[in-house]
């Protein structure tokens, strides 16, 4: 990522101010005053932010292509989290871990919601590969609704050997195939927990497919015969929700 990011859309800036997020500069449409516009001038004149009322064509200029929906904010990039900290954190929480690898998903609309799904599922981190994922841009941000502020997103080198890696700290890899040998919900996702999901059209990799424990499948009863790669993510990840609140009871 560059040193500064675009940060567009209403949620998504609201969010980046509420969790600190270093802000340089933050452009409003004028003649604009929607309340969540003042609630985002307030917060951002609480942090002593600079300004700008601009009209609509400069905000478009600024972020061409995108429904910044009135603001645009000029931001520090969100940062990469750190895995060995994060599985330290929910060590000492007491957490069972989840982790979320997305397998070459390129889709920014699709990364940006799946991360929101993530964040409201209590899922630990998101990991992204360097190669063949989608880059945590605007886009992504405000398809997040702003979750990106939150969830901690992990940036890693080979995915074979990431996942392996944590086979051997006691992590069930769990892959989502269309030819999965079970069904997702007749799997058991009580354990700590990679859920792997792959790009619409190619899926997870061949080595990926290779080095999951279990591949795991959403029965099909129409014509077509596959999900968008997130609504697939959001149902393996809260039926992974709803089997631990179970245990929990």
């Amino acid at each position: 990522m560059s040193d500064e990011s675009i940060i567009v859309g209403r949620n998504s800036v609201t969010e980046a101010l509420r969790a600190g997020r270093s802000i340089t500069k933050l452009y409003i449409a004028a003649g604009n005053d929607a309340p969540p516009l003042l609630r985002i001038q307030e917060l951002a004149r609480e942090k002593d932010i600079l300004i700008e009322r601009a009209p609509v064509k400069i905000l478009n200029h600024l972020a061409p292509g995108s429904r910044h929906q009135g603001v645009v904010a000029f931001a520090a990039p969100v940062a990469y989290a750190d895995l060995t900290d994060v599985l330290a954190d929910v060590e000492a929480s007491g957490r069972t871990p989840f982790l979320v690898l997305l397998d070459g998903i390129e889709d920014v609309h699709n990364v940006g919601a799946i991360i929101r799904t993530a964040e409201c599922a209590g899922v630990d981190a998101v990991l992204l590969p360097k190669r063949r994922s989608a880059p945590i841009n605007e886009t992504v941000g405000k398809t997040s609704a702003g979750a990106v502020e939150y969830m901690p997103i992990v940036q890693i080198g080979n995915t074979t050997q990431t996942l392996k890696k944590l086979q051997k700290r006691g992590f069930w890899v769990i892959g989502a195939d269309m030819d999965g040998s079970v069904d997702y919900f007749h799997s058991s996702l009580t354990e700590p927990i990679v859920l792997v999901i792959g790009g619409e059209g190619r899926g997870i990799s061949h080595l990926v497919k290779e080095t999951c424990d279990v591949l795991v499948q959403i029965p099909m009863f129409g014509q077509v015969n596959s999900l968008n790669a997130s609504v697939a993510a959001a149902l393996l990840m809260y039926e992974a929700v709803r089997q631990r609140q179970a245990v929990a009871k």
